[in-house]
């Protein structure tokens, strides 16, 4: 087994009477010290659940449309570009929506 890391941090827990007897059994059959169990654990499901939101698995089928998504050539967005070159409000204070402009935003960005 590789080296050992120095602990430096602390972590406090609050838990039931009950629950420490638990992982303390539990710790004694794995033949590891209460510390090393619950650290032990605590990481294994932290890593479980962290791959979780990591990692996707899709069907051929699925992943076949991904990567024509990607492939594909993007979209015109005609309004979408004007307003992307249309200088901004928030650079130009003197510059102030008109009535609609909002909602004309709106269907841009749809």
């Amino acid at each position: 087994m590789g080296r050992r890391a120095k602990r430096t941090e602390k972590l406090d827990l609050r838990l039931t009477a009950r629950a420490k007897r638990t992982l303390q059994s539990a710790a004694e059959v794995s033949h590891k010290t209460l510390s090393d169990f619950v650290i032990e654990s605590a990481l294994a499901r932290a890593d479980t659940v962290l791959a979780e939101r990591q990692v996707f698995r899709v069907d051929a089928e699925r992943w076949a449309a991904f990567l024509a998504a990607l492939d594909a050539a993007p979209r015109a967005r005609p309004r979408f570009a004007m307003l992307l070159n249309e200088p901004s409000m928030l650079i130009d204070p003197r510059r102030r929506l008109r009535g609609g402009a909002i909602s004309s935003l709106v269907g841009v960005l749809r």
